[in-house]
């Protein structure tokens, strides 16, 4: 419970006790007064139990679902944590891209951009061959065992989630900036691809189309501040 609350209580409480006491003289509280502060306390507690938590800026990913349309897919972007990432100002853009590049000298845009789609080509690729363990180096743990989860899941069903075709339309950075310690850069893909599951002992199509469509989505990718590797920490659907 809130500061204000806790006094509004207590203020209301006291008035209620040694306005009895002074108007009963020994008497004691009335049974009315018993049953105002008895509201007043109930109505109070879930006033503020209602509140609503403030979500984080970033999160993880939720399992389920699939990032690029196909139901019951596994491979899954950010939901039900952090809200979807807007593009910044340019000017937030520009500060942040700066501050990075006061720390890291030989950091460039437009090749981490790059670099930044070969990790999404890679990780595609991860996930036919139902196995991350190639990218270990360029994920954050957490984001590792989510991916890794998804091809275990993948692989105790018998099934293949084939990503093909993969064309990108955009890979851009949209944000850059520098917390606790760590620098972080959002890179926003705009992609078209190919995304269907199949049976492995069948061959048979069980989730998705093996038709083109359109995908566009926000990585986020974190280090420490200073010229060292980057790893993926969260994706999320724009």
């Amino acid at each position: 419970m809130g500061g204000l609350a806790g006094f509004a209580l207590g203020g209301l409480i006291g008035s209620m006790l040694f306005g009895g006491l002074r108007g009963g003289l020994g008497g004691g509280i009335g049974l009315l007064e018993l049953l105002i502060l008895g509201g007043a306390v109930l109505f109070l507690v879930r006033m503020f139990r209602s509140r609503p938590a403030p979500e984080p800026a970033y999160a993880g990913a939720a399992a389920g679902g699939s990032a690029y349309g196909a139901p019951g897919s596994t491979w899954t972007g950010a939901q039900g944590g952090p809200a979807v990432a807007e593009a910044a100002t340019p000017s937030d853009l520009a500060r942040g891209l700066g501050h990075i590049g006061q720390m890291d000298t030989d950091f460039d845009p437009e090749a981490f951009s790059r670099w930044a789609r070969a990790v999404f080509n890679d990780v595609q690729q991860g996930i036919v061959r139902r196995d991350m363990s190639a990218l270990d180096d360029r994920l954050t743990p957490q984001e590792y065992a989510r991916l890794q989860a998804q091809c275990d899941q993948l692989r105790g069903a018998r099934q293949t989630n084939r990503i093909e075709q993969i064309v990108f339309d955009r890979a851009e950075i949209s944000e850059a900036w520098q917390e606790s310690g760590q620098d972080w850069v959002t890179v926003y893909f705009v992609v078209s691809l190919v995304d269907y599951t199949v049976d492995d002992a069948s061959g048979g199509l069980v989730d998705g189309s093996k038709s083109p469509q359109g995908v566009e989505e926000f990585w986020t990718f974190t280090r420490p501040v200073g010229p060292k590797p980057w790893r993926l920490s969260a994706i999320q659907p724009a």
